[in-house]
């Protein structure tokens, strides 16, 4: 039975042991990324970890949407983070054991990226499929700014101070209290009840692997089928492709080009943050007509994109923190509105599985482009305003065909119901 208040206890619990977990992540990635650098200074490094912590999620993406389809969405998301908390408090527990055996840390990076990322593939699904069971229909567009809000509100906080705090208490420390929060947020989610009709199992081991062929199967249907979202998740593949370089290469970007330290790559991620979160806000109170709401999302999607590319013209930090901001109000205002109407139109029982393929999709490429950054980044002796400058011209253009066509502007303008025309 669904929920009738949008803070009822079970969204509650999950939306703030999400919160607590991903300020810890958000401090992780900034002590991963600067500990590399420091004790590498390889940008090929950097993205290869970068390209493995993504790999398994585009790979497993339609298996994990399967089983949040399958299987107890509250198990899986439970054990997600149980698993994720004893792998980091096991790379902490290496750093600070043996702290000059960079080698042996290097490697077990190696792993605990992987193995975090395969747990994510199953726990994002659950994750996505379990909120519009947890609120009222009316209430998803809210439920959805808030948990977006979370995500950004923990970069405000986690990245914000993550400079600060890797250049006063160490790697090690930040992992440490990474793999705390996820265990905290196990702990909280332990107390949450999702609403989830679950299909009866089969006894024969290639009975159910011949099942799951066919949920992953009826999943690709359904999104092929719907030719605006096709064309979005195809587009947001090349589209993010050519954002990775400027993420990855963030750091390099901070230190070596605008000249400031570590602090200020936080700094840039919490200016984002704050940004993303008032694009939320907008987001769940703008109630924008179809045709409107088409035009909006297409100016702001060519905004975002070609904003990126301005960070490599500025060497002021401050003013590389007003593009940042307003980058994260676009691409706030943008996301929670795909979400929304993505949940929405799509039933419980293939939500999994389309959120699944919607991760595989959209990031497909994005592993490639991880380990390419970094290549190209020391080959051309790590001109990162040139890489920034080329990758916001690219994606800017690539934004014109999709704007162009005339299904994906309706997905946008309209409600998914309405846009069934290849439903059959």
């Amino acid at each position: 039975m669904q929920h009738e208040r949008l803070f009822n206890r079970s969204f509650f619990l999950l939306w703030q042991g999400q919160l607590v977990s991903r300020i810890g992540s958000q401090a992780f990635a900034i002590a991963m990324m600067f500990w590399i650098k420091h004790a590498t200074g390889s940008a090929t490094l950097m993205g290869m970890i970068m390209m493995v912590s993504m790999l398994p999620s585009v790979i497993l993406g339609p298996l994990g949407g399967a089983f949040a389809d399958r299987y107890s969405r509250r198990s899986i998301i439970i054990f997600s983070d149980l698993l994720n908390g004893v792998v980091v408090l096991t790379l902490a527990g290496i750093m600070f054991m043996a702290p000059d055996e960079k080698s042996v840390i290097i490697i077990w990076l190696f792993v605990a990226s992987i193995i975090v990322a395969v747990v994510g593939s199953f726990f994002r699904p659950a994750i996505s499929a379990s909120i519009p069971d947890l609120v009222p229909k009316t209430k998803v567009a809210a439920a959805n700014s808030l948990n977006q809000f979370s995500v950004q509100l923990s970069t405000f906080i986690g990245q914000g101070i993550g400079g600060t705090l890797f250049r006063l208490l160490g790697a090690p420390v930040l992992f440490l209290v990474d793999g705390l929060t996820y265990l905290f947020s196990a702990f909280s989610e332990s107390f949450i009840t999702i609403p989830q009709t679950l299909r009866e199992k089969s006894e024969a081991k290639s009975s159910a692997f011949a099942e799951f062929k066919s949920d992953i199967a009826e999943g690709f249907r359904y999104v092929w089928k719907r030719t605006g979202l096709r064309n979005l998740l195809l587009g947001a593949s090349f589209l993010n492709f050519f954002s990775m370089p400027i993420i990855l290469l963030l750091p390099f970007y901070v230190e070596d080009f605008l000249k400031a330290r570590p602090d200020w790559y936080g700094f840039l991620l919490a200016s984002f943050g704050v940004g993303a979160m008032l694009g939320y806000l907008a987001a769940g109170v703008l109630k924008l007509p179809g045709h409107a709401r088409s035009m909006t999302m297409i100016v702001v999607l060519f905004c975002q994109t070609l904003g990126l590319g301005m960070l490599g013209l500025i060497t002021l930090p401050w003013l590389s923190l007003l593009v940042m901001f307003l980058f994260g109000v676009m691409n706030g205002f943008f996301n929670v509105n795909i979400m929304t109407v993505l949940q929405i139109s799509t039933p419980s029982e293939i939500r999994g599985r389309v959120f699944g393929l919607l991760n595989t999709l959209s990031m497909g490429l994005s592993p490639i482009a991880m380990a390419l950054s970094g290549v190209i980044a020391d080959l051309t002796n790590q001109n990162i305003p040139a890489i920034y400058v080329t990758c916001g011209v690219i994606t800017a253009s690539l934004s014109v065909p999709l704007a162009l066509s005339k299904e994906y502007r309706l997905f946008l303008a309209c409600e998914p119901e309405a846009d069934q025309n290849n439903d059959e």
